[in-house]
């Protein structure tokens, strides 16, 4: 099976062939167990978005990252009145179990000022 540069190489090659011949001249066949030929189409495509540059991103396991949701940088309140800021964005600031803040109200805004620092920093 043909990637990157190699696999765009010869889809200029191949030219205006078939859909099933353009797969099968790149090597994306496999053979199934009553020896018929099998043409992986899904991969052939994967393979060509990805030598173009671009990604599906990565859902079908084979990236190594697990795939997951985006952070919105939104929350809302909960049934309960509590505010929830969840793991992935303390993550994101390196804060640890036991990191204590100061809450600061304004106006339509609550901002939480690590205890010891200064809130002028981003």
């Amino acid at each position: 099976m043909l990637t990157g540069a190699d696999l765009l190489a010869k889809v200029k090659e191949l030219g205006d062939v078939s859909k099933s011949d353009l797969v099968r001249g790149c090597g994306y066949v496999s053979t199934k167990k009553d020896g018929t030929e099998r043409l992986n189409f899904t991969a052939f495509y994967e393979a060509l978005l990805e030598a173009k540059g671009m990604s599906l991103g990565g859902g079908n396991g084979r990236s190594g990252k697990r795939p997951g949701r985006q952070l919105t940088y939104a929350t809302k309140v909960q049934f309960n009145g509590n505010l929830l800021v969840g793991k992935a964005y303390t993550a994101q600031l390196g804060l640890q179990p036991g990191d204590e803040f100061e809450i600061k109200l304004g106006k339509k805004q609550i901002r939480l000022v690590p205890l010891g620092g200064s809130d002028e920093d981003e």
